[in-house]
């Protein structure tokens, strides 16, 4: 599956947004306005304007939705979701070469909200995906005590964690520590 530059930055963008959700009593990571615009300068995110707290509730709407997509059962209910989050968002396909990077394709009408933004390029992003037959590779960490969203870009579809690094490593860890005490005990 070819992924544009354009594609892969939207994907590492509603991944983390979807991230930013509290869970299990996890501050949300878009507590207020100066988070929503880190995370806006994170990504680089092009035609946002000043920011406010009607911004802010918009793009934490937007999330769930994109929640939901991950959540998604079979591909006829992400098709469903993206469907009504992209219409949503008045997407305008349009070509553009800014700041430096080549030719791509932003979604978003011109002078979209963040959240409209986010939901148009994003939402297509994820799309891609679905017209591929490969809306699997978008899940939830498989780790007990994770549930982060991820996309899984692996050639072989096998990956199961956020984080090998982290989660992955750690349940390893826990797994061969298990091993040694019941060999041991």
């Amino acid at each position: 599956m070819l992924i544009t530059h354009d594609t892969r930055c939207a994907l590492d963008a509603v991944v983390d947004l979807v991230n930013t959700a509290p869970e299990d009593g996890t501050a949300d990571g878009l507590a207020d306005v100066a988070s929503l615009a880190d995370f806006v300068r994170k990504h680089e995110i092009s035609d946002v304007g000043v920011l406010s707290e009607h911004d802010l509730a918009a793009v934490r709407r937007v999330r769930d939705r994109f929640a939901g997509i991950f959540a998604a059962a079979d591909p006829r209910t992400a098709a469903a979701l993206i469907n009504e989050l992209v219409a949503a968002a008045g997407t305008t396909p349009r070509l553009t070469d800014h700041d430096g990077y080549d030719w791509h394709v932003h979604y978003f009408a011109p002078g979209a909200s963040v959240a409209d933004h986010l939901a148009a390029d994003c939402g297509m992003a994820l799309a891609f995906f679905v017209v591929a037959g490969e809306q699997e590779r978008l899940r939830r960490c498989e780790a007990p005590d994770c549930r982060h969203a991820f996309v899984d870009l692996s050639r072989n579809r096998s990956r199961r964690y956020c984080d090998s690094r982290t989660c992955g490593n750690r349940l390893h860890v826990a797994a061969y520590r298990a091993r040694r005490k019941e060999a041991a005990g």
